[in-house]
């Protein structure tokens, strides 16, 4: 068992939520493929380094965006919060990457520009067309 994986109390409570209208093929293992979608999810890894013991990964994927356009996640999510009423707590593991320089700034600095505005509004160097026209000119 991986530590992605379900545990037997969180399947019990899940399994019946699942959608289950048998069609022409059978179907592949409800709780592998779970398995499989929860350790693309949890793990970061793109869908095509899914290991073999989830199955096909186009079965996990498809099942995935099948039953996010079905309300399926939502109503799981709402199952287990039920079932463990209300004590779960969830956070985002969303990380910000600052620069390096960001965490050394001091605090109540001003930063004084001195500028003269009327320097500031000069041209500083001619346009690379101007340069053409004056090349041309003086030759």
């Amino acid at each position: 068992m991986s530590r992605y994986d379900l545990t037997d109390f969180e399947w019990r409570v899940i399994e019946p939520l699942l959608p289950n209208k048998p069609r022409g093929v059978p179907r592949v293992d409800d709780r592998r493929v779970l398995n499989g979608i929860f350790w693309v999810l949890r793990s970061g890894a793109p869908w095509r380094d899914l290991p073999e013991r989830y199955g096909p990964r186009t079965t996990c994927y498809n099942r995935f965006v099948r039953w996010r356009k079905a309300g399926v996640w939502d109503r799981m999510m709402d199952a287990i919060t039920t079932a463990h009423d209300g004590d779960i707590q969830m956070i985002d593991s969303t990380s910000i990457r600052a620069h390096q320089q960001a965490a050394t700034a001091k605090r109540g600095i001003e930063i004084i520009v001195s500028v003269d505005h009327a320097a500031g509004s000069r041209l500083k160097s001619m346009p690379s067309s101007m340069r053409k026209v004056c090349r041309s000119g003086s030759a």
